[in-house]
């Protein structure tokens, strides 16, 4: 993908990307793919553009910034479109934290619904009791 086509390329923040970055490997190039969500677009067209892209793996979030015009960039593909309101989504991290601390707490309050009345949770650690020597 050229340089010209990188300016006409519309992303906006919310929409969800595909970025294949090239990788060299022993000599040999790989394309590895990378799908998250537009957070951040900064420097508009001009040669140091940057976009950045969120995803979360295995529960953890993870962030890349990418340059517009970086060679490394195979090609830049558009999956979803969503409709915002603002220019830089960084709500979004706090957002995914707060969505963990709610699954948390729902998980622990069936754990404690699920025990009943007459269960009593007993410790996993043995206390020993004291023997009277004679």
């Amino acid at each position: 993908m050229d340089t010209s086509k990188r300016a006409r390329l519309d992303l906006r923040t919310g929409d969800t990307v595909k970025v294949y970055q090239k990788i060299k490997e022993k000599g040999k190039i790989r394309l590895q793919l990378f799908e998250g969500l537009l957070i951040a677009r900064k420097h508009g067209t001009e040669q140091g553009a940057t976009f950045t892209v969120r995803k979360v793996a295995s529960g953890v979030g993870m962030e890349k910034i990418f340059p517009l015009y970086s060679p490394n960039i195979d090609k830049i593909e558009v999956v979803k479109r969503t409709k915002n309101r603002r220019s830089k989504l960084y709500h979004i991290r706090d957002k995914a934290a707060r969505e963990v601390k709610k699954r948390m707490k729902i998980l622990s309050t069936n754990i404690v619904q699920n025990l009943g009345e007459d269960e009593v949770i007993e410790p996993a650690v043995e206390v020993a009791t004291e023997t009277a020597v004679e």
